[in-house]
């Protein structure tokens, strides 16, 4: 099958509100294009400087997604055109996107990454962390961010009840969330589910899978 088949195929087993983020790091502009031909506009990429490249090369109707780990010194790359930030886990990071922001004019969306794994190796804040942020006052005063939700990772594991598990809390996390009273919080997204459970992570309560090797197949980190 090619990409434009596998994109399709994925697009036929999702719920109408539940969006595709086509998770394209480490693919060239042309497999991209490919899929942008085929009419899908949200791309997601773990890397700034890729993301900047592709960016200035392809359509600027795309939706670009960050969906890596995001270091503060490199916000100021993305903060005229990135749409979505997933995994902002800081009241640091918040502060230097919503200064890039401004810096544009801009407010920019971003998803509060819970930790949901057990592995260590994961990134996020806890379920109590985020709940303290999103009410401190220092949070209220950013007015070139919003909070639109939430986003998980979960373990990396063949044992798919714990996966659930771990979709189930983000989903219970993000209902407990979504009482915050902040000009600046609107939760709407639970962005979790990646190619080999995203439809475990739907039947959970995601609103956003982030799928990259169904679509675009196995990434090759040695170029």
């Amino acid at each position: 099958m090619n990409i434009t088949d596998n994109l399709n195929k994925i697009k036929s087993t999702l719920p109408k509100d539940v969006t595709l983020v086509a998770v394209s790091k480490t693919k060239p502009v042309s497999d991209l294009m490919e899929t942008y031909n085929a009419g899908q506009r949200i791309f997601g990429e773990n890397k700034i400087q890729e993301m900047v490249d592709k960016y200035e090369e392809m359509p600027k109707d795309i939706q670009w997604h960050m969906i890596g780990h995001v270091q503060r010194n490199k916000v100021k790359y993305m903060a005229e055109f990135v749409n979505l930030i997933h995994g902002v886990d800081s009241l640091k990071l918040l502060k230097e996107i919503n200064k890039r922001a401004k810096g544009y004019d801009r407010v920019i969306d971003c998803l509060i990454q819970i930790k949901i794994a057990e592995e260590d190796s994961k990134f996020g804040i806890s379920a109590k962390d985020a709940t303290a942020l999103l009410n401190s006052e220092e949070f209220s005063k950013l007015n070139n961010i919003k909070i639109v939700g939430v986003m998980g990772m979960a373990t990396f594991t063949d044992d798919m009840k714990q996966v659930e598990k771990e979709f189930k809390f983000l989903k219970f996390t993000f209902e407990a969330l979504k009482d915050i009273e902040a000009s600046n919080c609107k939760m709407k997204t639970v962005s979790m589910g990646m190619s080999g459970d995203y439809e475990l992570a739907i039947d959970c309560g995601s609103t956003m899978v982030r799928i990259g090797s169904s679509i675009f197949g196995e990434r090759n980190y040695n170029n």
